[in-house]
């Protein structure tokens, strides 16, 4: 498989698979590890799909001479690891914004359908990560995958 052609099936199941699979998940599925529910997990995504629409502006808090290193890291089929540290989160994750799953669900939705909709209108685009610096289009979508089939992961989803 080409590297387009696996930047389009990582699109496509972000377009795609992905809010099914967050639907056909249990509110009360038990996470194989960390600390979030289910529904702060979407949230957790939700918030992150805005950073990389560039909805949310964020500083990058990783040294420079680091972001090659993280970006190649983001390039490859790699996954995050279990439990992989994130500075910008508190020990405790905050409380859910919304009262059930499916709402939860439906922000995510929607912010994903927001973030394609930018990048259509402006390709070229890049937007900061706050961990791996300015990301184009394709990086973006290799870090959503990345990071959407980790936390699928989580909460045992088979991808």
């Amino acid at each position: 498989m080409t590297t387009m052609e696996n930047l389009q099936q990582k699109a496509n199941f972000l377009r795609h698979e992905y809010i099914p699979a967050l639907q056909q998940l249990d509110e009360n599925a038990t996470h194989l590890w960390g600390k979030m529910n289910v529904r702060q997990m979407i949230e957790h995504m939700t918030d992150y799909v805005r950073i990389a629409s560039g909805r949310t502006h964020m500083n990058i808090v990783t040294p420079g001479e680091h972001i090659p290193r993280m970006q190649a890291f983001l390039a490859s089929e790699k996954p995050f690891r279990e439990n992989t540290p994130n500075a910008l989160m508190a020990d405790e994750p905050p409380l859910p914004r919304h009262a059930t799953k499916e709402l939860a669900v439906q922000e995510l939705k929607e912010e994903l359908e927001h973030f394609f909709t930018v990048y259509e209108k402006e390709p070229g685009k890049s937007t900061n990560n706050p961990f791996f610096g300015a990301l184009t289009f394709d990086l973006q979508v290799q870090l959503l995958h990345k990071h959407s089939t980790h936390h699928l992961r989580q909460f045992g989803v088979a991808i």
